[in-house]
């Protein structure tokens, strides 16, 4: 089951709105096929390691990462290619909530008398696709919040200079992160104040762009921002509050990029239904790269997931830009949960991993 977590981790990023999932099959102690998630059409990762594996599939045990599927979608299901295969066990990590699996496939596969385990390192396998099971359990997009600061917690100095806070290898990692995530997340402010391109810089130019969304409530940036750039292969999507902006349109949408017009009120759109919106565009995994009027926002309304902190080690004093806005606390009993998932060093920064709310929620 490792080895198919492994493969798994291969199609993170490139399946959406499908689940990333791996395959082996084993037999004689032996590895004869693996496969992952092929992109939105092609064949998935049962179905891969199978015709990996050829004839050696007979009589073979597959793990994989995720229950095989039993419904026809844009392919045929996973459980009539196992069962077509003659493979002799199953093993399988995590559940999936989509109502049009759940546990169908298991099911056929039972009732044609191969054996079916389930549960196998399901908390690793469940780790792999917290943005499909979050979306498909209550319509929102998993929030991943991601700053780089200085060890006192500033993400720019008095003036809003922010080049560079954080070192090389730090910043590669952010070009990293958005080749796998769906889409990429700013306020008009941090438009406003940075101008970024928010696009995906690998070496050899192999990253992939996600969708760029710019919450602009009243439509007030400048076309010529970095964002709306045509040269970009990058799509870019602006969040408004409906009615408001109507005479500034034209001109975002001259540039190419899409308007969404939500409810909200002046200075602010509605959140929730901004990510709901969000899941209805198959954006599963959502970066969010500033401001602090946005971190705090999502913070307050519970909608954040985890955060990333890039910390570098400078100091940047009381004066400095905090990375997260005011929340409002009077007592340090109601400051937000978060709890360490994962610290690393990044050159001479700290990447720091936390997950909001209970430990092993999610």
């Amino acid at each position: 089951m490792r080895l198919a977590l492994a493969e798994a981790r291969l199609a993170i990023g490139r399946t959406h709105p499908n689940p990333a999932v791996g395959a082996v099959l084993v037999k004689d102690g032996r590895v004869v096929g693996r496969g992952h998630t092929a992109p939105p059409g092609g064949p998935h990762a049962e179905v891969r390691a199978l015709t990996d594996a050829g004839a050696a599939a007979r009589g073979a045990d597959l793990f994989t990462t995720l229950e095989p599927c039993g419904h026809w979608g844009r392919t045929p299901p996973c459980s009539e290619a196992i069962l077509a295969a003659g493979v002799a066990r199953v093993f399988s990590g995590s559940s999936d909530p989509n109502p049009l699996v759940d546990g169908r496939g298991v099911k056929a596969l039972r009732e044609a008398g191969i054996p079916v385990w389930t549960s196998v390192l399901a908390r690793e396998a469940d780790a792999l696709n917290r943005p499909f099971f979050k979306a498909m359990r209550i319509g929102l997009p998993w929030i991943t919040l991601k700053a780089a600061v200085s060890l006192d917690g500033k993400l720019a100095t008095a003036s809003g200079d922010s080049r560079w806070v954080s070192g090389e290898e730090a910043r590669a990692e952010v070009h990293r992160l958005r080749d796998l995530v769906d889409a990429v997340l700013v306020g008009a402010g941090t438009v406003a104040a940075d101008d970024p391109q928010l696009t995906t810089r690998l070496p050899a130019g192999n990253g992939r762009d996600a969708l760029r969304v710019v919450l602009d409530s009243a439509l007030r940036l400048s076309p010529e921002r970095k964002v709306f750039h045509r040269g970009s292969t990058a799509r870019t999507l602006v969040v408004h509050v409906e009615g408001q902006g109507a005479d500034r349109q034209a001109g975002l949408l001259a540039t190419g990029a899409e308007l969404l017009a939500v409810p909200g009120r002046p200075g602010a759109v509605d959140l929730e239904e901004t990510l709901r919106a969000l899941v209805r565009r198959d954006v599963l995994h959502l970066l969010v790269e500033g401001g602090p009027r946005v971190f705090a926002a999502l913070v307050q309304a519970g909608l954040a997931d985890e955060l990333l902190l890039h910390v570098a080690p400078k100091l940047v004093g009381e004066e400095g830009r905090s990375w997260v806005g005011a929340l409002g606390l009077e007592r340090m009993v109601g400051a937000p949960s978060l709890h360490l998932e994962a610290v690393r060093r990044l050159g001479e920064d700290v990447e720091i991993r936390a997950r909001f709310g209970a430990p092993g929620a999610g």
